[in-house]
């Protein structure tokens, strides 16, 4: 077998930490439980699956939420900047990132939305440096699907054994697997680039 030489790199746990309760907890009128049940209203489950496969848009998603009367009431600019300002950059990920372009063409695949991607290129410049972008909102699957990395082979013309999956969910890594695809759980970067 060949050497690998594409690393599909997920963004969110990986790259960046995601806080999905910051935003909850900048928007409830309910201090005690009311971040909870926005975040598993928004922010988990299968209405967010559907902003994230491009099924509901990014505007019409944040106007449901403004409706909600579970948040404070909000300009929807104010909104758009809390859902966006959710992530921290990860300890080790520019190096460990450099690293690997030394080796491997960096391709980001991510489970993701318009918003949060829009964001995320403009404030971490290392994810401007990616080689492609394969996105959930742009094909319409998710990575707990084998079909997002049917699509990536189809679309790429490249073999599933030239590429590693670095991913901290083990049902990603999963489906990964099943479309043939090596894949490393992350947990952080030096164990990581000890299994490469």
């Amino acid at each position: 077998m060949e050497p690998m030489s594409i690393i599909l790199l997920d963004i969110g746990n990986v790259l960046v930490t995601v806080d999905f309760l910051r935003f909850c907890r900048a928007v409830t009128l309910d201090l005690n439980a009311g971040a909870e049940k926005i975040f598993r209203k928004y922010c988990a489950g299968e209405l967010k699956e559907k902003l994230d496969t491009g099924w509901i848009g990014p505007l019409e998603y944040l106007a449901m939420i403004a409706r909600d009367l579970q948040l404070k009431a909000m300009p929807l600019n104010e909104l758009k900047q809390r859902w966006q300002d959710i992530f921290e950059p990860l300890e080790g990920a520019v190096e460990a990132v450099r690293l690997l372009r030394e080796k491997y063409s960096i391709w980001i695949m991510s489970d993701t939305d318009p918003l949060h991607f829009t964001f995320l290129l403009d404030h971490y410049p290392l994810l401007r440096s990616a080689d492609r972008y394969y996105l959930s909102f742009e094909h319409g699957k998710m990575k707990t699907s084998v079909g997002a990395f049917s699509h990536v082979l189809d679309s790429s013309g490249y073999r599933a054994d030239e590429f590693i999956l670095i991913d901290d969910k083990a049902v990603n890594c999963a489906s990964a697997s099943q479309a043939g695809i090596r894949s490393i759980q992350f947990q952080n970067w030096p164990d990581t680039l000890e299994l490469l």
